[in-house]
């Protein structure tokens, strides 16, 4: 019950806020205020707008906002989000396009469940739809899950992945943005071992910690400073009475959401003491830089406890698949058993989050991969986001990913026609 109160605190430290923003909003808005030449009054509205809509937004699921993209046919095509395959923990989306041609070019988008929604992908997903066939990974919010249920943790995370994969195909091209990397390594090679023909064709690991220690950041190193056991204690509660997981152990989105914005809050201050200057004098919008950024950034998710210790003590702490050491249902995974998928690794220079070392490491893991399968990329002054979603990734890295399919697509085809006749 201690944990169960101490969640219900934090969200009623959030509603109450709410409260107060819609309250300010709502009293300054009324017509006789507009009798009162103070300007202190249009601050006190635009304080309570962007208060409001702030905590509003920390528990509500962000759309996806993809209705419609421009092919390369050069015509406007509807999308239809469609859930293939539905789990308790995930689900596995496509986004279909209306009115084309199903394209060769088949993706898999594993999205990280570190806090935020898949929806982080959003302009990944927007950038590949225009002449792929996407699918990604829609992580659910640990609060709505009942107890019922079960656990989830690493080996449940993987063992996701590899059914997923084992839906899609062999042609499927994976592309692990970030926290999934190694797991999205690590169930490559559970099928490399248990079920050879449900590989993918191509592995992307985008900017993921490997090997934690090649290049420690203040992220990765996170850790070492703190044992299990202060973790459990500190980080981890009951999801209170309100949401339909009550009783569930999580890692909650609001209490990651207080770190990241202490970790940058000068900056936080500054973003949100302009935009309500900017609403004050009447010069903000509703999609505006700030409110796309924040919605986004502010819209978190709780983490299932065993998923989060588990993802600390194994992938960190124990650097596990770093070692090649890491289990699945007491099984040893071992990532020199992929000898076909070809993989490729994506870091930017400026990444202070999983810094250029870590992602790199999984080439050294793959003793069973011929050298000509294996490509690396390091992309100059791009930070942690920008691999996968900025300038960087649109105009350099995307077109090196889909290249590095298409290549080897090509040879697949070859490598079929030369059995054929032979």
């Amino acid at each position: 019950m201690r944990y169960m109160a101490t969640y219900d605190l934090m969200e009623t430290i959030r509603n109450t806020n709410q409260w107060l923003g819609a309250s300010a909003r709502t009293l300054a808005s009324f017509p006789y205020m507009a009798m009162l030449p103070n300007p202190a009054i249009r601050w006190m509205a635009a304080w309570g707008e962007v208060t409001e809509r702030s905590f509003e937004r920390m528990v509500a699921k962000p759309d996806w906002g993809i209705d419609s993209i421009t092919c390369d046919d050069g015509r406007d095509h509807l999308v239809n989000v469609r859930t293939v395959v539905e789990r308790p923990f995930g689900d596995l989306l496509h986004f279909e396009v209306a009115g084309r041609e199903p394209q060769p070019r088949k993706i898999l988008l594993v999205a990280p469940m570190s806090g935020h929604y898949a929806t982080l992908l959003r302009s990944t997903v927007k950038s590949l739809i225009t002449n792929c066939e996407v699918y990604v990974t829609d992580w659910h919010n640990a609060r709505g899950i009942p107890v019922s249920a079960g656990k989830f943790d690493v080996e449940d995370y993987t063992l996701y992945l590899v059914d997923f994969m084992r839906h899609l195909g062999p042609e499927t091209n994976v592309v692990a943005v970030c926290q999934p990397a190694p797991l999205t390594l690590a169930a490559t090679a559970y099928l490399a071992e248990e079920d050879p023909d449900a590989q993918p064709r191509t592995l992307t690991l985008i900017g993921g910690p490997i090997d934690p220690d090649a290049t420690p950041t203040d992220v990765t190193d996170f850790g070492h400073r703190v044992t299990m056991g202060q973790l459990e204690e500190t980080m981890c509660q009951r999801v209170g009475f309100k949401y339909a997981g009550v009783g569930r152990r999580v890692y909650p989105g609001l209490l990651q959401l207080s770190s990241f914005m202490s970790m940058n809050m000068d900056r936080h201050s500054k973003a949100f003491t302009d935009q309500i200057l900017r609403v004050a004098r009447g010069e903000a919008s509703d999609h505006d830089p700030h409110n796309k950024f924040y919605d986004e950034y502010l819209a978190v998710m709780d983490m299932p406890a065993e998923f989060y210790l588990s993802t600390v003590e194994r992938i960190f702490k124990n650097c596990e698949v770093a070692k090649n050491a890491f289990t699945v249902n007491g099984k040893h995974v071992d990532i020199g058993k992929i000898t076909t998928v070809a993989v490729k690794t994506v870091e930017g220079a400026n990444d202070d989050i999983s810094a250029p070392g870590q992602c790199v490491a999984a080439l050294d893991l793959l003793t069973g991969l011929p050298d000509e399968k294996k490509a690396s990329h390091l992309e100059p002054g791009a930070g942690h986001y920008g691999i996968f979603a900025g300038k960087s990734w649109r105009d350099n890295i995307r077109p090196l990913v889909l290249n590095f399919i298409d290549q080897n697509a090509a040879e697949a085809r070859s490598g079929a026609s030369l059995s054929v006749v032979n």
